[in-house]
């Protein structure tokens, strides 16, 4: 046991640290995130020790439970190739363009049209992939525009892990804990919309009370006209998406597993625009750069986090901490506030995998409230530090790669005046809907 959590321990003070130091290490034209590599040592480690056996480690992994990492996986990867396709298509900087031109010189206007875009293109596609897409836009129009960038950043960032509670797929995390209970698309929905709702209201009245007066002088924007420079592959895409959505919507009443169905559009997908490209005579170039920009990464972290925190439960650790956290009138309470505090120690994603068997120590009366307060504070956790989720990790990289300084301590100025009373009405919200 006490071999279990020093090894799980250094894993995760390692992966920190590589975070917040040196989250990337370049081998020739390959950058790698160190982050998955250390998991994946920490994993190494705990099979070699024999803390955890390659048979039992394999029954996990070829089990036909909801909790199979492979499935949430192949669920996500599917997900965010839909969307990163619709961004290499120009689908995301197009929708960038209008909400610039839409607000004409009003940064207010601006500010708000940009908080709702990324919110309604959060739900739909990902949190990370809006970041990934809004961020270095963001850059470029504010420097350009001579504005300063620091309220739409904030703003875009905050949206984009608030509106991400919404639907089970907005947020791997979601994803994780939520299949782990076995909860379907249509519960999940029921149950997140007044929490999520509340949250992202709450969120942007700190965000426009915070930045109301940096906000009041106007701007000239630079943006006369705006087009959609492949149109046909953008409605392949939105098609797909969309049907996806839907299929996801009433999979628990056609009994299909959210996962092939994810799966079956993004070939789908793959195949349709590859026809089109052939009949064009044209290379499918927006395909493969989406294959080469889907977070393959993601596939060692996460297995690596699943060997470990198998590990932690097998040895008892998992039951050691749900004991601390208890039951009671205050589970909801106590699960929210441990998942955002602990997404900011380890991350969102391990911490996901972490607290889906904490969580299911539950008495089955307290079950979905730790599940759902467990997403809640994976999402929120967020705002806090940027190592509270891969979010953040991408989008300080962006600033970097853009020239512009962060500095870590005015994120957790920012993200803390947010997360307290965000956290607070979502928490509140969860309450009031039976779960």
């Amino acid at each position: 046991m006490l071999l279990t959590g020093i090894i799980a321990l250094i894993t995760c003070i390692s992966m920190i640290l590589c975070v917040l130091i040196k989250p990337n290490v370049r081998i020739k034209n390959l950058n790698l995130g160190l982050y998955w590599i250390i998991a994946l040592i920490g994993a190494t480690m705990i099979l070699i020790c024999n803390l955890l056996s390659l048979k039992e480690l394999g029954n996990k992994l070829l089990e036909s439970s909801a909790i199979n990492p492979i499935k949430i996986l192949c669920l996500f990867i599917s997900v965010t190739f839909l969307s990163i396709y619709l961004d290499e298509v120009g689908f995301f900087k197009y929708i960038a363009n209008l909400t610039l031109k839409k607000a004409k010189t009003s940064q207010k206007m601006l500010f708000v049209y940009l908080y709702v875009v990324v919110s309604i293109l959060t739900i739909f596609t990902s949190n990370d992939i809006v970041i990934l897409t809004f961020t270095p836009f963001i850059c470029y129009f504010a420097k350009n525009a001579k504005i300063n960038p620091v309220p739409y950043l904030i703003s875009e960032f905050v949206a984009a892990n608030t509106w991400s509670m919404l639907l089970i797929i907005g947020n791997p995390t979601n994803i994780y804990l939520a299949t782990s209970a076995n909860i379907d698309f249509i519960s999940y929905f029921k149950v997140m919309a007044l929490p999520a709702s509340l949250a992202g209201i709450c969120a942007f009245l700190v965000l426009y009370f915070l930045f109301k007066k940096s906000l009041s002088i106007p701007f000239q924007s630079s943006i006369t006209e705006v087009k959609l420079p492949q149109k046909p592959l953008a409605i392949i895409g939105l098609v797909n998406l969309s049907l996806s959505t839907i299929l996801l919507a009433i999979s628990s009443f056609i009994n299909i597993e959210m996962w092939l169905i994810t799966l079956f559009f993004a070939i789908l997908l793959f195949v349709e625009v590859l026809i089109y490209k052939l009949i064009k005579k044209e290379n499918p170039t927006e395909l493969f750069k989406a294959l080469k920009r889907s977070p393959w990464e993601l596939i060692p972290f996460v297995l690596s986090m699943f060997v470990i925190v198998l590990a932690l439960d097998k040895h008892g650790l998992t039951n050691f901490i749900a004991s601390k956290l208890g039951t009671g009138s205050l589970t909801i309470v106590k699960y929210g506030i441990a998942s955002t505090i602990g997404a900011n120690l380890i991350n969102n994603i391990p911490l996901s995998v972490l607290f889906s068997a904490i969580d299911l120590t539950l008495p089955i009366e307290f079950l979905n409230r730790g599940i759902y307060a467990s997403i809640i504070g994976s999402n929120i956790g967020a705002f806090l530090t940027p190592v509270g989720a891969l979010a953040g990790i991408m989008w300080a990289n962006i600033l970097k790669e853009n020239d512009f300084k962060f500095p870590f301590y005015k994120f957790v100025c920012y993200g803390t005046l947010v997360a307290i009373p965000t956290l607070a009405f979502s928490l509140a919200g969860l309450y009031l809907t039976s779960v």
